[in-house]
């Protein structure tokens, strides 16, 4: 199989549509890992855990190429563990429980080569601050927008904006689940900028 300068290690849609926001070439493979959480485990050492034998996963198979694995946690007020609700009912449940209260979002990144060993992590914290809801609005947003497969049950880059009071981190991007500031300097220390290279000296 040909090296290519990026793999993708993540079926997610919206991770494959930041990536593309880069302008690099890349490719998309499932990583195939266990995502289940250790016992004990907290929520952003597992986010760091799975980012990490994501990437590593794919990169066993393709050792030549640049291997982006990425994982996402949250947490309510910092304590309750929250995944995607899978569902209308596990989305109203997960809105109502957010209502008025703070979601803390780990999102973990890692970018692995195997051929020469480079490897570099890193993790972003986000706060998600949601507005008091109501019943009705709750079933509104679900009705427009069924963000089934975003923790929290709400697409903070779509319509789930208008259930927010505020959005806290140091990458925006982070939130929709790949952190771009950090894997722009990840790519860079490993010889890949999106900005190509750099001008020869005149």
């Amino acid at each position: 199989m040909a090296a290519v300068l990026l793999i993708l290690a993540s079926t997610s849609r919206y991770r494959r549509e930041l990536l593309a926001r880069l302008g690099l070439p890349f490719e998309v493979e499932a990583p195939s890992v266990d995502e289940s959480a250790r016992p004990g485990e907290l929520p952003p050492a597992l986010a760091l855990r799975l980012a990490g034998e994501k990437a590593r996963a794919v990169s066993r198979r393709r050792p030549d190429s640049l291997v982006i694995g990425s994982d996402q946690t949250a947490t309510l007020d910092g304590v309750v563990a929250i995944g995607k609700p899978g569902d209308r009912e596990g989305a109203r449940e997960q809105l109502r429980a957010a209502s008025g209260r703070t979601l803390h979002f780990h999102t973990a990144l890692c970018v692995t080569r195997a051929r020469d060993g480079f490897e570099q992590f890193a993790q972003a914290a986000t706060r998600v601050r949601f507005r008091r809801l109501d019943d009705a609005e709750i079933e509104r947003y679900l009705t427009l927008e069924p963000a089934f497969d975003c923790v929290g049950g709400a697409k903070a880059e779509g319509l789930g904006i208008a259930l927010l009071e505020a959005i806290e981190g140091d990458d925006p991007t982070a939130l929709v689940g790949l952190p771009l500031i950090a894997l722009a300097a990840m790519l860079r220390a490993a010889g890949v900028s999106p900005l190509g290279p750099a001008p020869a000296a005149s």
